[in-house]
């Protein structure tokens, strides 16, 4: 399959390997590690920095075959889960960036074509959402909306 905005293909990543069952050397415990989940997400972490905390620092490969459910299931269950999805508020940021970045040099056309391509994105991504009913119908992006959203 090949990428939105470029002609080359690309070969996928790495892959965990497909195992079942939770590993026998893991020492944690399903609730034990929901209370780390939910402990670190009222830090202010991400759901994937969670996932890479849990990993490097606690040895929890996989928090979804250990509890049953994933990150940002458990943060939704206890009220964690910020009101903008990950994705989306990571794009965010990148556009508000990519914006300051341009006003400072307005002849960078380069990045102007990559601002267009990742609002396109952007707007791509919001359509989801609305139609999965994670935004409001009337949601839309504008830059404005962006930056106060990325500054809070």
């Amino acid at each position: 399959m090949a990428r939105i905005h470029a002609r080359k293909r690309g070969k996928a990543g790495s892959k965990r390997p497909s195992r079942k069952t939770p590993p026998k050397w893991v020492r944690y415990k399903k609730n034990e590690i929901e209370k780390l989940v939910i402990k670190l997400a009222k830090e202010g972490n991400s759901s994937s920095a969670i996932g890479l905390i849990l990993r490097d620092q606690f040895g929890v490969p996989s928090v979804e075959k250990l509890t049953g459910k994933t990150i940002s299931e458990i943060m939704k269950e206890s009220d964690a889960y910020p009101k903008l999805p990950e994705d989306l508020f990571n794009l965010l940021t990148q556009a508000v960036n990519l914006r300051n970045h341009l006003e400072k040099n307005k002849k960078d056309y380069t990045s102007k074509r990559g601002l267009e391509l990742l609002e396109s994105k952007i707007r791509r991504l919001v359509k989801y959402y609305v139609r999965k009913k994670v935004l409001p119908e009337d949601w839309r992006y504008s830059p404005e909306k962006a930056k106060l959203l990325v500054q809070k």
